[in-house]
């Protein structure tokens, strides 16, 4: 950005591996972002806004000059676990941004739904975002729903750690003699982690399982061409995105459909029949390609927010938008 104005807006994506900001002003773009590699620490009260106001203060104070602007008026935080962890962002992190920036306009918002800005923008539809989880959020701009998202032991059906984890059952099956198994993956598997037998105790204490579960789900898609238990693999998890989205789109109207995610960097194997899940579920749905990702989607959210023209749905858990104190 060149040149100089007044007061600007920021965006922030706080996700799993980290912190993204950047400084826009609506009708001039923003900056490139700044990151930090650090994950928001989660307490006894959820995410730390302090943790989060440590990296994001020298962060700002940065991009500043770059944007070439005064002050913020407004800025949006997108959140994972703002939903169910948000207590302690909620109830500091506005009035901590209006001290420190003058901030006078925050919004605080569910990751979900800046990937589904990201993706679609501020139109009625569903998108799925897939990961090591998995969420479907859908909109038909009066109220949210979302679907899924509960964890790699409740939920995120169709996710890599849900992929993960059925290539390896197919694995040690094959290992054991059982139907379903594939020698191909029981090959893979302990060409990744070692002798079948010793799965178990490499799997289950590690504290970062659903990681190390999604791991293995590139393996899965590189041989559903040949092996058919790993293509019936990548079929289900196309049947559970489907199921999901149907969940949360809009019945009425020429709703959007999107994918966001990396899972969706597995390929066609994946894709090709999540397309046509979709249009089996959702036939009065449009399939579209995702426009961008979540900061993206904080930025559209900050710069409609700075125009006073935000039109998505206000909710607590999802979207809270509140003025700080100051002072």
């Amino acid at each position: 950005m060149t040149g100089s104005t007044g007061e600007g807006f920021l965006a922030v994506d706080s996700g799993g591996s980290g912190l993204r900001a950047v400084i826009g002003v609506p009708g001039r773009g923003s900056t490139a972002p700044r990151e930090s590699r650090v994950p928001v620490r989660t307490g006894p009260r959820g995410i730390e806004p302090g943790h989060l106001m440590e990296q994001l203060v020298p962060m700002v104070r940065a991009l500043l000059p770059e944007a070439g602007v005064t002050g913020l008026g407004s800025a949006v935080v997108g959140a994972a676990g703002l939903a169910t962890l948000g207590d302690a962002l909620r109830a500091e992190l506005p009035d901590a941004l209006g001290r420190e920036f003058g901030v006078r306009t925050v919004a605080l918002v569910a990751d979900a739904v800046t990937a589904y800005t990201g993706a679609l923008g501020p139109r009625p539809g569903a998108v799925v975002a897939a990961g090591t989880g998995l969420i479907a959020i859908g909109t038909d701009l009066k109220s949210w729903r979302r679907a899924d998202g509960w964890g790699h032991l409740l939920g995120d059906c169709g996710s890599g750690a849900w992929i993960g984890r059925a290539g390896l059952e197919a694995a040690l099956r094959a290992h054991d003699g059982r139907p379903g198994g594939s020698a191909t993956l029981l090959a893979l598997a302990e060409e990744v982690f070692g002798p079948a037998r010793e799965l178990p105790g490499r799997l289950y204490p590690r504290t970062d399982r659903p990681a190390v579960l999604a791991s293995f789900a590139p393996q899965v898609a590189a041989c559903a061409d040949s092996d058919p238990v790993a293509d019936g693999i990548l079929r289900a998890a196309a049947r559970h995105m489907a199921e999901s989205a149907a969940a949360v789109c809009p019945a009425e109207g020429e709703p959007y459909v999107g994918l966001t995610g990396g899972l969706f960097r597995l390929g066609a194997a994946l894709v090709v029949p999540l397309e046509e899940e979709l249009k089996r579920r959702l036939p009065h749905a449009r399939q579209v390609a995702a426009a961008g990702g979540p900061l993206e989607g904080s930025v559209q959210i900050a710069a409609e927010l700075a125009r006073s023209s935000l039109t998505l749905p206000s909710d607590e858990s999802m979207l809270y938008v509140v003025t700080p104190k100051r002072g």
